[in-house]
């Protein structure tokens, strides 16, 4: 997925990311798994890379669900969080293939009329209950659509 900051804090995820090759994927899946294995790590592990054309650069590692991932909620097969608690369990996890396409924007210091954003078709507004303050996380809005969709 791609992520778009302003300010230093996530505003936008897409998924999947728009234009990313299959390469690109496949390295870093690779990172992932290189990581995974040395540490002999169990549940979700967010990696951040920057991208400079078709090369990686780490970031960032957070190990658990992360907030970049909430997108999954409506818009993977399976979500971080269940796949987090399959793993913890020794259960089987399940597929994260991106169900059609989806567009995460944290709500960040703001209220947005909720009848408003529950009228956009394929919104879906999760509101975490925070007294809202300047730079301060108090939601998310992802919107999805399926791939068969114009």
């Amino acid at each position: 997925m791609e992520n778009r900051h302003r300010g230093g804090i996530l505003r936008l995820s897409l998924a999947p990311a728009p234009g990313a090759s299959g390469a690109l994927q496949r390295k870093a899946e690779a990172y992932a798994q290189k990581a995974l294995e040395a540490l002999d790590y169990v549940g979700v592990l967010a990696l951040e890379f920057f991208q400079l054309g078709e090369e990686l650069l780490f970031n960032e590692m957070a190990p658990r669900v992360h907030n970049s991932g909430h997108w999954t909620i409506e818009g993977a097969e399976t979500s971080q969080f269940q796949n987090h608690l399959r793993a913890l369990l020794g259960l089987p996890l399940g597929s994260t293939a991106p169900r059609g396409y989806s567009a995460m924007v944290n709500l960040i210091g703001h209220r947005p009329p909720f009848a408003e954003v529950l009228k956009v078709e394929g919104a879906h507004l999760h509101w975490y209950g925070k007294a809202v303050r300047p730079g301060r996380k108090v939601g998310h809005i992802t919107l999805r659509r399926d791939a068969s969709r114009p």
